[in-house]
């Protein structure tokens, strides 16, 4: 993990969730922890979300590169995650959304952050679109 996470991450957990620098003021913002595809470890990244009902929206966009981040392999391989919320913590299950609803949730993604459209211009790659529902206890 590289430092600007390590900091964003110790930053959302000491201020319930809210952080400065680049997300000052931004509202959607999550802590996901998966497991490593291939390593199996427990790994935390911080991720902007829309919100769309009982479910949170991740966007795959690993900043308009020509592959998928990381976390994405790893929600492939095993879809239950920790999401971390504001000062809330639950477990969730990752689902892989196609079609209509996938350009419509890409497109309210754009409305909260226009960058999102670039990273879409500068791939190839049609960027992946997850919500996550909460699991019941």
């Amino acid at each position: 993990m590289n430092a600007f996470n390590e900091n964003v991450i110790a930053e959302f957990r000491a201020n319930g969730g809210r952080v400065g620098g680049t997300f000052e003021g931004q509202e959607n913002l999550v802590l996901i922890t998966t497991t490593g595809a291939k390593s199996g470890r427990r790994i935390t990244n911080p991720l902007v979300f829309v919100p769309d009902g009982e479910r949170i929206v991740l966007i795959a966009s690993n900043g308009g590169a020509d592959k998928h981040p990381a976390w994405y392999h790893n929600l492939r391989a095993n879809q239950q995650l920790t999401v971390e919320l504001g000062t809330e913590t639950y477990t969730g299950k990752a689902e892989f959304i196609t079609g209509p609803e996938h350009d419509e949730l890409y497109e309210r993604m754009i409305e909260l952050m226009p960058v999102f459209a670039e990273y879409r211009a500068n791939t190839g790659r049609e960027i992946p679109v997850i919500a996550v529902t909460r699991q019941s206890a």
